[in-house]
């Protein structure tokens, strides 16, 4: 007998589907190819499997994950992703095992213990904290109405009942981290019970490079800017520098301008139409994109720099900058534009729509009038998105409340924190920007780590003023699996899903998809 522990290939895939079939003849249950395919692609080298005379008879799966995100309190469907693997993450702590099996032809031969000495050689190449899994405990149906899990578990461990996932995991030095209730739907054996499992790497050396790790809470300086005629450019940006100084005193982690701030700038070229104006304004776009850039680093705040104008290809959007504190520059852009902003400017949307890596986790940045579009928060939330920022600019109360509402149902939909900050004031000698009204604010999920109404802070109305506001990521990972509702979990994906369609690298095509 020939016996060999090697990594998975897409070749080994028909024997793969075989011997799951074999070993679970009463679910029938096998993954598809792609899925397959999509892991060798993901983490080829966590995909083991064992052969006997060169014909596959076992497989252990894994996925690499950031144990933080995932917590405790999980489903099997949570640990992979949904069944997706975008649970996947390279830079995570510990390996999580997602699949081990053995044909039943070929247990009793001490196969699935060769799997996990090499699952746990992996674990220790890979530097990983630990390896984690949920056991099922296929015996626990015949005693579920004598014993609690509990009392099973205790039992299994003391060697007075057998159970062959548990006993088997036991034996390779694992312990029993908690009892997980509905880990796999439809598990009548277990009756949807699991031990949640846990292997120690004690060669495991924590990256000590604390510096650059991602913080969990930030500093948000949101610019409550007033509309004000300023006689040239250096004059705009000298007020522009005193909100970047006076949020940077606070220590803030990010500082949001409003839309099209610097429309002030548009007073002398008031004699030409309205979308001649807008135009002349364009000019000014890249000389501040320079100043923030410059400011971000000199002031050590990530800046999101409000909106401004911006021709190319003889078309005009409206597009803003994120000036991060290292020096990186990446742009966003409007998508979807007002009938006034097309009639009285001639704008156009653009089609740019991503999140954004940050110190401080990753953000998404919709200008104004995006906001109201909830699709687009909500592909931003699938890619993690913690906050996200919207600058804009309102001249009634109407306009304002239609901004605040849907920026408030955003950060429900999506448990995330939602930025918004605008302008105040009046510009007499402006056309199209004559009256402005604001009440910048943060608005949160509602549940019970946060405000009752779902608004952390919010600045006093129509006033210039900056708003410093606190928030933590931590607050929406715990909401995300232990919240009074799961908004981001409980989706239908089985009856409707929302995806991009032709999507770019960084130019993204949108349109949407229902099925």
């Amino acid at each position: 007998m020939k016996v060999e522990v090697t990594h998975l290939t897409k070749e080994d895939y028909l024997d793969l589907k075989e011997s799951m079939l074999e070993a679970y003849t009463q679910w029938g249950a096998y993954w598809r190819d792609h899925q397959i395919e999509q892991l060798l692609q993901l983490f080829p080298e966590g995909q083991l499997c064992i052969k006997v005379d060169d014909k596959l008879v076992g497989a252990a799966l894994s996925l690499i994950i950031d144990y933080k995100s995932l917590g405790d309190n999980h489903t099997y469907k949570d640990a992979t992703g949904n069944y997706t693997f975008s649970s996947h993450n390279l830079k995570g702590d510990v390996l999580y095992g997602i699949e081990i099996f053995i044909r039943p032809e070929h247990r009793g031969l001490r196969l699935g213990r060769r799997l996990y000495d090499a699952r746990k050689e992996l674990c220790e190449k890979f530097n990983l904290r630990a390896i984690i899994a949920g056991a099922r405990l296929p015996n626990y149906g015949e005693h579920a109405n004598s014993l609690s899990p509990k009392e099973y578990i205790e039992k299994v461990k003391n060697k007075e009942l057998y159970d062959p996932t548990l006993t088997f995991q036991l034996s390779n030095n694992f312990h029993v981290r908690k009892i997980l209730k509905g880990y796999m739907p439809g598990d009548v054996e277990s009756m949807e019970y699991a031990a949640l499992i846990e292997w120690i790497n004690i060669y495991y050396e924590p990256n000590l490079t604390l510096l650059s790790e991602k913080k969990l809470q930030a500093r948000l300086g949101l610019v409550q800017w007033q509309m004000r005629p300023f006689k040239d450019f250096e004059s705009l940006c000298e007020q522009i520098e005193f909100f970047v100084d006076a949020a940077s005193g606070y220590k803030s982690d990010f500082i949001l301008f409003p839309e099209f701030f610097h429309a002030p700038l548009m007073a002398e070229h008031n004699h030409l139409s309205e979308a001649d104006a807008i135009r002349r304004l364009a000019i000014y776009t890249e000389p501040l994109k320079q100043k923030f850039t410059e400011l971000a680093v000199a002031y050590n705040s990530n800046i999101i720099a409000g909106s401004f104008p911006a021709m190319r290809n003889d078309k005009l959007y409206n597009i803003g900058y994120l000036c991060h504190r290292n020096g990186k520059v990446e742009e966003y852009q409007k998508l979807h534009i007002t009938p006034d902003e097309r009639k009285a400017w001639g704008l156009v949307g653009g089609d740019l729509l991503k999140t954004y890596d940050t110190d401080c986790g990753k953000i998404g940045i919709l200008i104004c009038y995006d906001v109201e579009f909830p699709e687009l928060p909500r592909l931003l939330a699938e890619e993690g998105m913690d906050i996200l920022f919207v600058p804009f600019l309102t001249d009634t109360q109407n306009a304002y409340h239609r901004v605040r509402h849907c920026a408030q149902a955003r950060a429900i939909e999506n448990e995330c924190f939602v930025a918004i900050a605008g302008s105040v004031g009046n510009l007499p000698k402006v056309h199209n920007m004559d009256i402005q009204y604001a009440q910048s604010a943060v608005f949160t999920p509602c549940d019970f780590a946060f405000p009752t109404n779902g608004v952390k802070s919010e600045a006093t109305p129509n006033t210039e003023m900056v708003l410093m506001v606190d928030v933590d990521m931590e607050l929406l990972k715990e909401l995300n699996h232990k919240g009074a509702v799961k908004n981001l979990k409980d989706r239908r994906k089985d009856l409707y899903r929302l995806e991009f369609i032709n999507r770019k690298e960084e130019i993204s095509k949108l349109e949407f998809a229902v099925v």
